[in-house]
């Protein structure tokens, strides 16, 4: 068994929840994740955690319509098993204005 310590995911916001990771094999653990307003005006994100699919509604929503203001960073601490099946996504009310990093381990 290997645990890797990495990033496992970046990418600008899109309007709609897309997938930003998903574990190729084994079990990922997601540790933090960062996000970047790099824009001058406040911005809202969602975060959605489907453990087995890519299903992003209320039932798997983790944060919805959270603001961040102009050009700050926040840094999200988590503990989220995900299984190889599963789907982290991110989305933000505007397009390009979020940037979203995913750090953890991946157990192989």
């Amino acid at each position: 068994m290997a645990f890797t310590n990495k990033q496992l995911g970046q990418a600008e916001g899109t309007t709609s929840p897309a997938s930003i990771y998903s574990p190729a094999a084994g079990v990922g653990i997601i540790r933090q994740i960062t996000i970047c307003n790099h824009e001058a005006s406040a911005c809202a994100y969602g975060i959605w955690l489907d453990n087995d699919g890519t299903t992003y509604t209320d039932a798997t929503v983790q944060f919805e319509d959270v603001t961040i203001a102009a050009n700050t960073t926040v840094l999200l601490d988590v503990y989220w098993p995900i299984d190889s099946t599963g789907n982290l996504a991110v989305k933000a009310a505007d397009a390009s204005t979020l940037t979203f990093t995913v750090n953890g381990a991946e157990i192989t």
